[in-house]
């Protein structure tokens, strides 16, 4: 399944709990990248977040990804970040954050040691 729209920021289901970002992940794009990672992320109890192919990042970014975050909490969903551009790293850094991004969360119920599996 794909989610994208034109040029702009997209959505990927790129394997079997792989979803990869591509584009900018910006103030402008963040609201929708919100709701189609919903889309993406329902009734998945486990995903990896690919993040490679993201062009330009800023501090709407990082909220997106930290909302991720905490929907996979409150829906007892396993979810890890891969490819982290370093740009988003020392955000994540500046803003105390950084082990959120890096160590993901593990769902109790989800039994496997890497989200992705």
């Amino acid at each position: 399944m794909k989610v994208a729209r034109g040029p702009g920021p997209g959505l990927t289901a790129a394997a079997p709990g792989v979803i990869a970002v591509k584009g900018p992940v910006t103030f402008d794009t963040a609201g929708t990248l919100l709701a189609d990672g919903r889309a993406l992320f329902a009734g998945v109890p486990a995903a990896t977040v690919s993040l490679g192919g993201i062009s330009s990042v800023d501090s709407a970014g990082l909220a997106l990804l930290l909302e991720w975050l905490r929907l996979a909490r409150s829906e007892g969903r396993s979810l890890a970040f891969e490819h982290i551009p370093e740009k988003l790293l020392a955000i994540a850094r500046l803003s105390g954050v950084e082990s959120l991004l890096t160590e993901g969360y593990r769902s109790p119920e989800s039994g496997s040691s890497s989200p992705g599996l």
